[in-house]
């Protein structure tokens, strides 16, 4: 993880731009004080594994008003 402080990151965005792209967290901070995390949305997204239908089947009663 890089720390930077905003001056910085205002002088030189571009740059920590590209590298947030390629999968590198940035702790921005103010005088030296970490205070937001600047990461890519793609490191947050997880696959998702598509379940099977009817898993829960007959685990809940459902009423003969249901169907």
């Amino acid at each position: 993880m890089t720390r930077i402080n905003v001056h910085e990151a205002r002088a030189c965005l571009s740059d920590y731009v590209q590298k947030v792209k390629a999968g590198e967290a940035i702790i921005l901070c103010d005088r030296n004080k970490p205070f937001a995390e600047i990461r890519s949305l793609a490191s947050l997204e997880k696959p998702r594994d598509r379940r099977e239908p009817g898993l829960m089947n007959g685990m809940y009663p459902a009423g003969p008003h249901f169907f």
